[in-house]
């Protein structure tokens, strides 16, 4: 059987693993991915604010020695979900079973002024190349904001501004200058009062302005107009860009109000032996790689019971777990749970010192497990 796996983020490195462990070489698994290289997103703010250099945090698909996986390098073009058919531009390829997982793209170009005069920090380029930006930065008031919804890992961008105050404080910069959070949310990460509560306090204390229940609509020179038709100076934007499922997929007539459609308790599609995980899809969770990797493992239970012709009953129970930088090398963790039906709730632990080494060990032990 071939099990044709588009996407080597979370949900699709997780799922491959599963599968090699308990098939190995009897099964046929290709994945396929654009990049060539896998980067944990908390990673992007290490090279970002100058903590690590980039081909530290690169994890190289050449090295991924899993039995029965087949990396492709390609860019997929054309997706037939009813034939379980892929095209690439170096080949196509058929299945038993396809896994979409292809995440979101991200349209810097659509909000106006963004790429001439701000700066995004969400996709891998973006990020890295923040660090020249920050590293000559002299001062003066950065903006941290969203320009639409929904977004990947909603609490990066207040992780973001606390980045940025360090930054500046340590560079004795902050008698001239100051940090400004823009969200749609009326909190900082709605589905945990506490974690929410805990920063709201924290920007008190550090004097980052917050300024909810708003969006980013254009970037000039030194000001940015918001949803509500104000507008606040600016220095420095630090963008969350706009988030749209990948061309192809939209293509595929596979969308529903611009995501895949999923049972939330199988991640099935409404094709045949197709399944769809994370970003790409409308599931109910947030778009974060944990949630991902949590449906990736009850898609893969139920491929295997598939391949076995048993049945299973693995069912996706929404919860995943995040780690929120603070600064000052603090670091939380905040665990929620989104059911279908149920408002979502989570609670929070830390900041502490202690958790900053978890959340190290978070990211050793899943490089071990998917490229060991």
């Amino acid at each position: 059987m071939r099990v044709v796996v588009l996407g080597a983020g979370f949900g699709g490195l997780e799922l491959c693993s599963i599968l090699s462990e308990q098939f190995r070489d009897e099964l046929d698994l290709v994945l396929i991915d654009r990049s060539d290289a896998f980067v944990f997103g908390f990673s992007k703010f290490d090279v970002m604010f100058d903590r690590a250099k980039p081909d530290e945090v690169l994890h190289r698909y050449a090295d991924l020695v899993k039995p029965g996986v087949r990396f492709v390098r390609a860019e997929v073009t054309a997706i037939d979900p009813a034939a379980k058919r892929v095209g690439t531009d170096t080949g196509s390829f058929d299945a038993d079973v396809l896994v979409v997982a292809l995440g979101a793209d991200l349209d810097v170009a659509a909000t106006p002024g963004l790429v001439e005069h701000g700066h995004e920090f969400y996709t891998v380029p973006g990020a890295f190349a923040l660090r020249d930006v920050l590293a000559s930065f002299d001062g003066g008031h950065v903006v941290v904001g969203v320009t639409s919804t929904p977004f990947k890992c909603p609490p990066a961008p207040s992780e973001a501004a606390l980045l940025a105050h360090d930054l500046l404080r340590d560079r004795g910069l902050l008698a001239t200058s100051r940090v400004s959070l823009v969200m749609p949310f009326g909190a900082p990460i709605p589905p945990s009062p506490q974690a929410s509560e805990v920063l709201l306090a924290e920007f008190a204390s550090r004097g980052i302005e917050w300024v909810p229940e708003r969006l980013v609509r254009a970037v000039h020179e030194t000001t940015l107009v918001l949803s509500d038709g104000s507008e606040i100076d600016c220095d420095l934007f630090l963008g969350v860009p706009t988030h749209r499922a990948p061309q192809v997929v939209v293509d595929a007539g596979m969308t529903v109000d611009g995501w895949i459609p999923v049972d939330p308790l199988t991640l099935r599609t409404t094709y045949d032996g197709v399944y769809a995980l994370g970003d790409v899809t409308s599931v109910g969770t947030p778009k974060a790689g944990v949630f991902a990797e949590g449906q990736a493992v009850v898609a893969a239970h139920l491929i295997a019971a598939q391949i076995r012709a048993e049945h299973s009953d693995a069912a996706y129970d929404g919860r995943g777990v995040c780690y929120l930088q603070f600064g000052s090398d603090q670091v939380a963790k905040v665990d929620v749970t989104f059911r279908a039906g149920q408002a979502p709730y989570g609670g929070l632990e830390g900041p502490s010192r202690e958790l900053a080494a978890d959340k190290k060990d978070f990211g050793r032990t899943r490089i071990a497990r998917w490229f060991g």
